[in-house]
């Protein structure tokens, strides 16, 4: 039985609904897991409707392990059974169910160190988020590199957030956006995909040779990253991969 399957499912009570992007909103969840998550875990969600059927996703925690809720960030797919639920009929107060924390793979403690290198493509920020907030709560010392894509500015989810951590902790934290249909908004900023020499030049300017790294996004935006890595010199063995599909 895998660990989903014997895992119980719990009531959650939606405490916040907030966009966070053109097609991504930020849903805060009360609900009492069975234990706090790691970073980079993800949760199950379901939703049943009147006549019983039901629908159900796995959404990545962007929240901090310690924080008093589970924050996900969920975009809208105009297709899918589930998201368009929390974007046009969800309110505060409503009730759905989830189970988990799963996932034991894609995962970063404080205490395994680094220096940490995160490669986020769109919404697959959301776990590496979690990753940057239990950074931040734990007041790590290591280096921490964030390299964020996505078509506009407007698109990147948290960003003052991650300008604000980089205002903060300069020495230590490096947010890096990639944005390919406009010009950046910020000197070191990157106007095109990214690509094993983007990688390579991204990793001198850093000045740091990771211990871990994390790619999270669509299916060919995780090759492409990987790819690059790899021919940038980062060893295969170091780098974990979470992928999304872009259907429910």
């Amino acid at each position: 039985m895998s660990a989903a399957a014997a895992s119980p499912w719990h009531e959650a009570r939606i405490g916040r609904i907030e966009p966070v992007t053109p097609r991504i909103v930020s849903v805060v969840l009360d609900v009492a897991l069975p234990h706090p998550p790691v970073a980079g875990q993800h949760v199950d969600v379901r939703l049943t409707a009147e006549d019983g059927y039901t629908a159900q996703r796995s959404y990545s925690i962007a929240s901090a392990p310690d924080a008093p809720g589970i924050e996900l960030i969920i975009e809208k797919l105009d297709d899918g059974e589930v998201s368009p639920y929390f974007h046009e009929i969800a309110r505060p107060g409503d009730t759905i169910e989830v189970r988990g924390p799963l996932g034991g793979h894609f995962v970063w403690r404080p205490e395994d160190g680094g220096p940490l290198l995160l490669v986020a493509g769109g919404s697959g920020i959301a776990p590496l988020m979690a990753m940057v907030r239990a950074w931040r709560e734990a007041a790590s010392p290591v280096p921490l590199m964030l390299v964020y894509s996505a078509r506009t500015w407007a698109e990147l989810a948290f960003a003052d957030e991650l300008q604000q951590l980089q205002a903060q902790r300069h020495d230590r934290f490096l947010f890096v956006a990639a944005v390919t249909r406009e010009a950046p908004r910020r000197e070191g900023d990157l106007a095109r995909r990214l690509d094993a020499d983007r990688l390579k030049e991204l990793q001198a300017r850093w000045g740091q040779v990771p211990r871990h790294v994390f790619v999270c996004g669509s299916n060919r935006f995780v090759e492409a990253a990987t790819d690059g890595l790899q021919a940038a010199g980062v060893p295969a063995s170091i780098i974990r991969t979470e992928r999304y599909g872009g259907a429910e």
